[in-house]
């Protein structure tokens, strides 16, 4: 779908939606093509329970030579 800057500036709301929907939008001045709205890749999630088990697995095997408190106090300076 084609439309002008000022039809995609007043009507934006509907053209989101019809970009979410899959519908590319192309904006256009004078009649030229200047820039064009698609749909972002959805953003994907890691599942909590598996970024758990890899910080477990991660974590597996290290110890630390100090302990907690001298750790926080380490930290701290």
């Amino acid at each position: 779908m084609d439309i002008g800057v000022y039809q995609a500036k007043t009507h934006l709301p509907e053209l989101l939606a019809k970009v979410v929907n899959g519908e590319p939008v192309t904006i256009t001045r004078h009649g030229r093509a200047i820039a064009r709205l698609v749909a972002a890749e959805p953003v994907r999630l890691q599942d909590v329970r598996g970024v758990i088990e890899e910080m477990k697995a991660l974590a597996k095997g290290r110890s630390a030579d100090l302990p907690i408190r001298e750790m926080i106090a380490e930290g701290r300076r």
